[in-house]
């Protein structure tokens, strides 16, 4: 019986160490607005392991909420999202920034506004340049109007922890309920295919 129990587990433990394998994990930056909004977007799609509040784009050292909310770091409130590259590509990320958000708005986003609040996309190689630039190139072609600035990756700086898991943790803040429920669903509605589920607010 013992036996048994141990080969069970062995015959586990490799289906488990198989699955981990078959994920290939990346990370990729974007700005758009208040990060509340954009990490709780990023982790209703699937692929998505997790979505993190941070700073990017800007020349101080690990900045604080305050500095980077002066409009003096040169920063830009970013979200780090980690995802499974073999369940949804870069490109469909592409997709879901632009659906979920007003690229047409030069440094602020609804209520928001100030260089923090600038739309931004962090490449970490020529592969994801090239993706980012030509879509917006397919956006301009249809006539729309995109401010957003295309960067290489630098440094990113998580976010103190109360700002993590924000919209999750405080569902009846006015600002959740009044700006950040409502751009969700919006975002929902147009992406319907990406979503790990349907629930709106």
């Amino acid at each position: 019986m013992k036996q048994l129990l141990f080969i069970s587990f062995l015959l586990f433990t490799k289906l488990l160490i198989v699955a981990q394998q078959s994920k290939k994990m990346q990370d990729a930056y974007f700005a758009s607005g208040c990060f509340w909004c954009v990490e709780a977007i990023f982790e209703t799609v699937k692929g998505v392991d997790y979505a993190e509040s941070g700073y990017a784009g800007g020349w101080k050292k690990n900045p604080t909420y305050e500095e980077v909310c002066s409009g003096k770091t040169g920063h830009a409130e970013t979200v780090h999202v980690r995802y499974d590259s073999s369940v949804i590509s870069y490109n469909d990320l592409l997709r879901v920034f632009f659906n979920s958000h007003d690229a047409s708005t030069k440094n602020q986003q609804g209520p928001d506004k100030g260089t923090q609040y600038r739309s931004m996309i962090f490449y970490s190689n020529e592969g994801e340049k090239n993706k980012a630039e030509g879509y917006i190139k397919s956006l301009k072609a249809k006539g729309m109007i995109i401010t957003t600035e295309v960067v290489p990756f630098t440094n990113f700086y998580k976010a103190e922890s109360y700002h993590q898991n924000f919209e999750e943790n405080n569902p009846d803040n006015p600002y959740i309920r009044n700006v950040s429920h409502p751009r969700l669903n919006a975002f929902k509605k147009k992406t319907k295919e990406l979503l790990k589920n349907q629930r709106f607010f």
